[in-house]
């Protein structure tokens, strides 16, 4: 009998790592996936519908909303981003795990409509590393590097809403980690029983 696949939620401040992570587990870790969000945002070149996002206009986003299609939703910088509850659903009813990368607020509504969700949050090593990275590519002055730092550090404080929390100092290290946290979850009683439902009686027969 195949078992439900795990909604996880993966959250971060700008510059721990998050989809860097996100990218290479995929890579490495069978039946999973990143779910791809509906945006109302114009497609980059190099995008495909689809792939990074399901691209939309506004009034069909607003009308999905309205008709509660979307597990969580946000604005920003006035673009909507929504996911869709009915493809989540689908897609752990196959048996595949899936993955939102989100921030703590999506977090949060989405646990409110999936409380199985399982909460994963990625931290740098240190406030310095961090803005380290953050001014890594060396484009921005100072003023939004210290926005950006404010944002981070109110965004961490939010680590105490997840179920796991990654370091990510050295990548491999957290790369392993991550991984753990997805087959430990594969292997809890209640997917095992699911799992291996005739085999359990069986050896108990």
């Amino acid at each position: 009998m195949s078992t439900r696949g795990t909604l996880y939620t993966v959250s971060a401040p700008s510059g721990a790592g998050k989809t860097s992570l996100v990218k290479a587990l995929i890579e490495s870790t069978e039946a999973i996936c990143v779910s791809v969000s509906h945006t109302t945002r114009t497609i980059r070149p190099g995008e495909t519908d689809g792939v990074n996002y399901h691209f939309t206009d506004k009034d069909t986003f607003t009308q999905m909303m309205t008709q509660g299609a979307f597990l969580e939703s946000a604005e920003v910088f006035g673009n909507f981003y929504g996911t869709s509850q009915q493809w989540v659903e689908d897609t752990l009813n196959s048996g595949q795990d899936v993955i939102l990368e989100i921030d703590w607020q999506g977090a949060q509504q989405v646990r409110r409509l999936l409380p199985d969700t399982v909460g994963i949050f990625i931290l740098p090593p240190s406030r310095e590393e961090l803005h380290k990275r953050l001014t890594g590519r060396g484009q921005d002055d100072d003023s939004v590097i210290d926005a950006r730092m404010q944002e981070a550090i109110s965004e961490m404080t939010h680590y105490v809403e997840a179920q796991y929390v990654v370091i990510n100092d050295d990548f491999d290290q957290a790369l392993a980690d991550f991984r753990g946290i997805i087959l430990a979850q594969r292997l809890t009683l209640d997917n095992q029983q699911r799992r291996h439902e005739q085999l359990l009686a069986d050896l108990l027969s």
